[in-house]
């Protein structure tokens, strides 16, 4: 360890906002650039990108599908890149979304991005669990459609390895080969999903592409899937990534950003479109629900979500076991019975939660919305923005403050009409659904 990672490693006083920053548990600097663009790229490209067809591409229709998808890839890549180049501010490296921001803006905004982040991720792996019990229960409707288990139960088995692998994996830097059997994972179902929705297509020709719903209906679906579409693009824990790469971290963010957003968007494009093409308004929000084929391929399809739903909770969850793992001083080896019972208990626990606030609430889609307007947004867009205007401050022209602060106003109002879509969805559908339903 050079010079540099060890001061990283111990505890930073921010004398300006008597802020202290905790030294970290778990590994920094030890990635190449190429092993971070794969965990960007499995985040991007996980089983939620069976939904896009449905929660994006039915609300907003071929233009709007197409064209917010692009512009969202766009704007995403601008933001991150505005976090990533801010690493190093003031010679210092922030491992923590929550670090960079109480450096720049003192304690209480240390302590409302961490807030907002904590919620955004929450919220990210209780979706994925009733992903990974959607498809489970897939799996089991496609052999025996007899109702004996329900989607709560499903849910709770995806918890159950959900957490298993939690305490198995350390750290971040540890998933190694898991991001390489994610990759896998991720191509059979996209390709399934891709091959038997072509074949659907080809064989019905006859499709409504129309955006459903009265006017004020589509005012509202409209600006809902604006937060769907950010939510697909970002993750809201860009520093706790970044802390792993090697030096120079700028640098090779980049790199992974890049890739992230050029190659690694390509599948998630190609089974969005394909899919809407292929069943028009109709299409589901778990779009192996409607493709038809042979059920050994939609079982192997589905069983691949379901483990790589099971790896990408781990990255999310990920900096939440950091701080825990660093709040009561977990060092030394992974296998060493304490850790080992430490992180069961710790991250077996929040799992639990997890997983019962997910069987519970099973239509937690409504949420997302919600989560992604009320946090994805604010954490994104615009406290990216308004931190690198702070930081950057004598190093940019009137041109370009003005340009990051029309961009700070623009998403304000885009979160804040994004959370009343949300609210109104769910107290639509609340009527619709009782908790531990079926769905």
């Amino acid at each position: 360890m050079d010079t540099s990672e060890a001061r990283n490693r111990k505890v930073v006083s921010v004398e300006k906002f008597d802020l202290e920053i905790p030294e970290t548990a778990h590994q920094i600097s030890s990635d190449s650039w190429f092993q971070v663009a794969f965990v960007l790229t499995t985040g991007i490209n996980s089983a939620y990108v069976l939904g896009y067809s449905g929660t994006v591409m039915v609300p907003l229709g071929w233009i709007g599908g197409v064209v917010g998808l692009i512009l969202a890839t766009a704007i995403s890549l601008y933001a991150n890149s505005l976090i990533a180049k801010l690493h190093e501010f003031g010679g210092k490296r922030h491992i923590r979304y929550r670090d960079l921001a109480g450096f720049i803006y003192g304690k209480k905004m240390y302590r409302v991005t961490w807030g907002l982040q904590y919620v955004n991720l929450f919220m990210i792996n209780c979706g994925y669990i009733i992903l990974a019990g959607s498809a489970l229960k897939a799996v089991y409707v496609l052999f025996r459609d007899d109702s004996v288990m329900k989607l709560p139960h499903f849910i709770a088995i995806a918890g159950v390895v959900c957490a298993l692998f939690a305490i198995g994996i350390p750290h971040l830097s540890a998933l190694g080969i898991w991001l390489g059997v994610s990759t896998i994972l991720s191509l059979i179902y996209i390709v399934v999903a891709i091959v038997l929705s072509v074949k659907d297509g080809v064989n019905k020709p006859s499709r409504d592409y129309n955006i459903q719903g009265s006017s004020v209906d589509k005012i509202f679906t409209i600006t809902g899937a604006a937060a769907n579409l950010v939510f697909a693009f970002n993750t809201g824990m860009l520093p706790e990534i970044q802390a792993t790469v090697k030096q120079p971290v700028v640098k090779n963010m980049m790199k992974a950003l890049y890739f992230q957003f050029t190659a690694g968007v390509l599948p998630m494009y190609t089974v969005t479109f394909i899919g809407y093409w292929a069943y028009g308004s109709s299409t589901s929000t778990y779009l192996l629900n409607s493709v038809s084929g042979p059920l050994w391929v939609k079982a192997l399809a589905n069983i691949s979500a379901f483990l790589q739903s099971v790896i990408s909770l781990h990255i999310f969850a990920s900096p939440t076991y950091e701080f825990m793992d660093t709040k009561y001083g977990i060092k030394g080896s992974p296998l060493a019975l304490k850790n080992l019972l430490f992180r069961t208990v710790a991250r077996g626990s929040y799992i639990a939660v997890s997983t019962l606030l997910s069987a519970l609430l099973p239509f937690l889609g409504d949420f997302m919305s919600l989560t992604g307007a009320i946090s994805t947004f604010p954490l994104t867009f615009i406290l990216a923005n308004h931190m690198y205007v702070v930081a950057m401050n004598d190093k940019l022209s009137p041109v370009q403050k003005l340009w990051h602060w029309l961009n700070v106003c623009f998403f304000g109002l885009m979160s804040l009409a994004a959370a009343i879509a949300a609210v109104r969805l769910i107290a639509v559908d609340s009527k619709n659904f009782h908790v531990f339903a079926d769905v």
